[in-house]
């Protein structure tokens, strides 16, 4: 077991609760700490913490008792601090802040139900978390009880992905699934499981890491009866790895659920190669497979923990053939205005001709891969019949021959440049003889 490589705190406050609670995880719900005075028992305040927790309208605090207690009380920098404990610097504007900085609103057909990527959506099934990030992407519901989601509007969105066909996945966030009554949440599973063309279910959840005594017989029962079923969880600094979680994935993954990670890059916490490199070599010791490491969102609150984009770049570059591969996450920049996710990292292919292209390795070695010449594509995939991805097929659909161009909003308008229809203004000028399946030309070299 690699519970063995990892502590298991208690602050000293907690060690008189007897064991049954402390692993209790209704018990760690109930006991969250939330205002100054509960702090003080634990860690001491800053002036600036003090003032963010008498704060009016501050993003919700609530930590679990586990989870405080992995802080060292005697470190102000202490990295799972920055992370749950909020200080003034939250209240401070930055430039580009948005309340919804992923348009995740503006892509969702229904409320509680995001459908940005052509084949899968996010299904918002709760606010409530069993602990806050102070960065949180989604502090404009998150943590507010009164923004929950509704009977009717869940069933909306069952509504919605049953008439849906080209979604294959469904991945359940919030707020926090795993901290749904069990009723609650097999629930959901199994009416999604009713629904032919989903075929993958996903859950995002960082309750094994405030809270691994959630991670129940009883959970894992639930979770392994609507495979195929995946897991991300969010770690983002190793000392949130402890022997509770250790052994919180093995449950899981003993119940056949892949575990994967996304963390956040944050100025202060992980902002380092070195710790980077550490975490992804101790996830992988708990059979977590490393997965994003997203930039920080441009969300309010969160200006303090940003970092230049090129912290990513020069992260990665850090860990590409410095550790296993399995190891190295993917750098995302979630793309402001609803973009979505966009992976950035080093540039290895340095050059390219019509047969060779010069590549380089994380030592600096330069290398040359000669192409194949007489290289044609086979047309055997033609035979599988395409989801449906309705003015989402972007540059892939270009490469299919669905068409030529993509063009920004109103350029014809604009190049028009206000004429009017003249004789020289014919369609068929801009329209190639043989694009596309089907066309003559097309059928003219699959015979040959």
């Amino acid at each position: 077991m690699a519970n063995k490589h990892f502590p298991s705190k208690r602050a000293p406050i907690f060690e008189g609760v007897p064991d049954e609670k402390w692993n209790d995880w209704r018990w760690q719900l109930s006991n969250r700490i939330n205002t100054p005075e509960e702090f003080e028992k634990v860690i001491p305040l800053s002036d600036s913490e003090r003032k963010a927790l008498s704060a009016a309208h501050l993003f919700r605090v609530d930590i679990t008792p586990y989870f405080i207690s992995l802080i060292d009380p005697d470190d102000p920098n202490d990295p799972i601090r920055k992370q749950v404990v909020p200080t003034e610097v939250e209240m401070t504007p930055f430039t580009a802040m948005m309340e919804d900085s992923l348009a995740e609103d503006r892509h969702s057909p229904v409320p509680g139900l995001v459908h940005r990527y052509p084949d899968r959506a996010l299904m918002l099934v709760t606010t409530q978390c069993a602990s806050y990030c102070r960065y949180c992407t989604r502090s404009r519901i998150v943590g507010d009880p009164s923004a929950t989601f509704s009977r009717a509007e869940f069933e909306l969105q069952i509504e919605y992905l049953k008439r849906t066909p080209q979604i294959r996945d469904v991945l359940l966030s919030g707020g926090d699934p795993l901290v749904l009554a069990p009723r609650i949440l097999e629930e959901i599973l199994g009416r999604l499981r009713e629904i032919p063309h989903i075929e993958i279910l996903r859950i995002g959840s960082r309750v094994p890491v405030f809270l691994p005594m959630r991670i129940t017989e009883e959970l894992t029962d639930i979770l392994q009866r609507y495979h195929p079923m995946w897991l991300n969880i969010h770690v983002n600094h190793s000392n949130e790895i402890t022997a509770e979680l250790a052994e919180a994935c093995d449950r899981l993954t003993r119940a056949g659920i892949p575990l994967g990670n996304q963390s956040v890059l944050l100025a202060g916490v992980n902002d380092n190669v070195h710790i980077q490199r550490q975490l992804v070599q101790d996830l992988v010791r708990i059979r977590v497979r490393p997965y994003y490491l997203y930039q920080c969102d441009l969300v309010e609150g969160a200006g303090h923990f940003r970092t230049p984009v090129a912290k990513g770049i020069e992260i990665i570059e850090g860990l590409r053939g410095h550790t296993s591969g399995y190891a190295v996450p993917v750098f995302i920049v979630d793309a402001p205005g609803g973009g979505g996710k966009i992976p950035v990292g080093p540039n290895y292919l340095l050059s390219m001709s019509d047969h060779k292209i010069i590549l380089r390795n994380f030592e600096g070695f330069i290398t040359t891969y000669e192409e194949p010449v007489d290289y044609r594509p086979e047309y055997a995939a033609k035979t599988i019949q395409k989801r449906p991805e309705p003015g989402q097929s972007g540059i892939s659909g270009l490469l299919d021959g669905d068409g030529l161009f993509i063009k920004p909003e109103n350029f014809d308008v604009v190049h028009d440049r206000g004429g009017i229809q003249h004789r020289l203004k014919d369609a068929s000028k801009w329209t190639p003889l043989g694009i596309g399946p089907g066309s003559e030309e097309e059928q003219e070299e699959e015979k040959t």
